[in-house]
């Protein structure tokens, strides 16, 4: 029942969004015809244009226009929400149908008025834009006429459980500068209940008419349990009004009183993706990590920050921030002293992992007891154009950090990995798997504890698809996917490192463990999420195919065929079965790697690094 519901809910707005659309290209057609019937009397004194080649003038013209202005989206786009992109696009438009017309008159007549075709051009763009800025400024008076000067925040909550319960009273409570102007929810009993002040006025489908109704400045969903699905459904329908739309603020936030504008959650890709938080053993990791010194090598990067971010929680003793980039290292060290000065000593370390001597420096200087290896070169397609710095900084730079921590004697040391190491196609995946064969073959009883931990991509880090598609959104669009049938593993960034710590402390040496990543998302779905999030329409932005770049797989893996095991150690943590090579045998190969040109050392990886 509920999905004919939903069914009939989509086919209304189908229909409403589609009447919207032939009324502005009526209305559109309508005024260039004026425009142009006002431009033939005001030059009939100078220019004489024969009725039936006048006919065919605004034929052809509204013709080229409305196919045009379709291509360019121009019907797209909500009138009261028009802003300069579509002024552009209405101008482009118009200069384009009527040149089109002009060359057809120039074939059809030989001559045409060039004084017509510039006078009805102007008319057409200014009798076009005019309803258009008339309407949004009409709608904004409207707006600003409920809303007074200073007057609080207008919010529509959406949730009427435990979670606007606790938001609505927080508000009420605090004496707040904002005012809950209204709640919705799916539970049709709730209807025409209140939360304090504030009324339940309807479900979701209401969101439109209730944000121009009541003039709402902001829509906040507060149901912490909601799915992605229906987090996205819901951003769906209020991206049709123009209005914010945000989670409400964290528990801890509001039980710690901030509740800021800037304490409200924006709406991630994360979120419609649903993807479970992760929760921590903190009990165990508190005495894990208890006294220890702890070294994060790529600390200014996204794992390595977030790893910085999520071991500090857990206070250690001293926490060493090793990156090769000052202005990272700078940023995350700034960030951990603003809440843990006087916690934890924080020692920022530039360092380049490829400085043999010092990074060996550094382990007997500080003596970590763990180490969390997360520097290197992840670029796939930049290291296919230098597969001698990917192997400079992912093999070499890798076994100059394992072996001095082995000298050092440390604890434990955890190599972040990829998916990308798995049957490698590319040559930053292949230096991962070399990588983890170094870390593995030097784990011996009784000395360092050495593992790695296997993930696929994170969403939000630099360099990843989902900023570079907010980037081609903010240009206006379009969005490039490699191929509509690419599929990615997907984590957050503080899931991935949360669990690469968890795995750190369950280590007993030789492992590669394997992060639960879920099931596999198809860039394509995600590419629409991203333009969903950014208040725009697929039709608006548009998405097309690019090809797939040097190195790059269609499908990932987290483990091959052969390493696929049952055994699981943890909730979201798998131990795959890894054949190694001897140690000899692995340095032995990588000894000559330097001295070969780009494609025999690409060709010398690739197979080096699928054969177990």
């Amino acid at each position: 029942m509920e999905r004919k519901m939903d069914l009939g809910t989509v086919t209304d707005k189908l229909l409403e969004r589609n009447s919207k659309r032939l009324i502005l290209m009526c209305m559109d057609t309508c005024l260039i015809t004026v425009s142009m019937i006002l431009s033939r009397l005001f030059l009939d004194v100078i220019i004489d244009i024969p009725d039936e080649r006048f006919i065919l003038a605004v034929l052809f013209v509204l013709i080229f226009y409305l196919i045009i202005s379709v291509r360019l989206k121009v019907f797209s786009l909500i009138t009261r929400y028009t802003g300069y992109q579509s002024y552009v696009k209405i101008g482009l438009s118009l200069i384009s149908a009527y040149s089109l017309f002009l060359i057809i008159s120039m074939i059809l007549w030989q001559t045409f008025s060039y004084r017509f075709i510039l006078v009805s051009l102007f008319l057409s763009y200014v009798m076009l834009i005019t309803p258009r800025i008339i309407w949004k400024v009409l709608h904004e008076t409207r707006k600003n006429a409920i809303r007074k000067k200073d007057s609080p925040l207008r919010i529509l909550v959406v949730g009427a459980g435990d979670g606007g319960n606790i938001f609505i009273n927080t508000v009420e409570d605090r004496k707040l500068n904002f005012e809950i102007v209204g709640i919705v929810d799916r539970d049709p009993n709730k209807l025409g209940t209140f939360i304090r002040t504030a009324k339940v006025l309807g479900n979701r489908n209401d969101i439109p008419r209730l944000v121009e109704e009541l003039a709402v400045d902001q829509v906040t969903i507060a149901i912490p349990s909601l799915n992605g699905k229906e987090r996205e459904k819901i951003v769906e329908i209020c991206n049709t009004t123009g209005v914010t739309v945000n989670n409400m603020p964290s528990i801890e936030d509001i039980m710690a009183g901030n509740m800021s504008v800037s304490a409200f959650q924006e709406i991630d890709v994360a979120d419609l993706l649903g993807r479970p938080e992760v929760v921590l053993d903190q009990d165990e990791l508190n005495q894990f990590f208890k006294g220890k010194t702890i070294l994060v090598t790529g600390a200014g990067g996204s794992i390595g920050s977030e790893l910085c971010r999520q071991i500090a929680k857990f206070t250690p003793k001293r926490l060493l921030l090793l990156g090769h980039g000052e202005n990272s290292i700078y940023l995350i060290h700034r960030e951990l002293l603003e809440k843990y000065q006087g916690k934890i000593e924080l020692v920022p370390l530039i360092a380049d992992i490829q400085d043999r001597e010092l990074i060996f420096s550094i382990m007997a200087e500080y003596q970590p007891d763990v180490v969390y290896h997360a520097a290197a070169h992840k670029h796939v397609p930049l290291m296919e154009y230098n597969p001698h710095e990917a192997v400079k900084n992912n093999i070499f730079g890798t076994k100059n950090v394992a072996e001095a921590a082995k000298t050092a004697k440390v604890t434990k040391f955890v190599m972040v990995s990829t998916d990308k190491a798995v049957n490698p196609p590319n040559v930053m995946g292949a230096t991962k798997r070399v990588a983890e064969m170094i870390v593995t073959g030097l784990n011996e009883p009784g000395q360092t504890q050495f593992a790695a931990v296997r993930f696929g991509n994170v969403l939000g880090s630099r360099g990843s698809v989902v900023p570079l598609f907010k980037e081609q959104i903010r240009k206006g669009g379009p969005v490039t996917v490699t191929d509509f049938r690419m599929t990615r593993y997907f984590m957050t960034i503080p899931e991935a490192s949360r669990l690469v710590i968890q795995a750190g402390h369950l280590a007993k040496g030789g492992e590669i463990f394997v992060l639960d990543m879920g099931e596999p998302v198809q860039i394509l779905e995600l590419a629409r999420k991203v333009i969903l999030l950014s208040g725009h329409t697929e039709d608006e932005i548009g998405i097309v195919e690019s090809g797939i770049r040097p190195g790059e797989k269609l499908y990932e893996e987290l483990l091959s065929t052969e390493e696929r095991v049952s055994e699981q150690i943890h909730e979201k943590i798998f131990v795959g079965r890894v054949t190694n090579k001897e140690e000899e045998v692995v340095q032995t190969f990588i000894n000559g790697l330097l001295l070969k040109d780009k494609e025999e050392l690409r060709t010398a990886l690739l197979e080096f690094a699928k054969q177990e």
